[in-house]
């Protein structure tokens, strides 16, 4: 299962979110949660203590991985964009 939420860079991702995705997992599946912004101390903790099969990805990650891969600007990660994705 997938979730994604584009909020603002100072609105976090809490435990209402991420339960939801939670709940919709069933025997032997696993969720991806992904964010423009970051997770909360909170829901993080309990994605974790818990053991759920939950991939938690945010912002700062999304930017490592295009940074890692060469588009370092938000030009070079535009043309990337137009040119796999139109």
């Amino acid at each position: 299962a997938l979730e994604a939420k584009c909020y603002a860079p100072h609105t976090s991702v809490g435990v209402r979110d991420v339960s939801r995705l939670i709940s919709r997992l069933r025997n032997r599946q696993f969720g991806v949660f992904v964010t423009t912004s970051y997770f909360n101390d909170q829901a993080y903790r309990e994605v974790r203590e818990d053991r759920h099969p939950v991939v938690l990805m945010c912002g700062k990650d999304i930017a490592d991985l295009l940074r890692a891969r060469g588009y370092s600007t938000p030009e070079q990660v535009r043309k990337w964009l137009e040119a796999s994705f139109t």
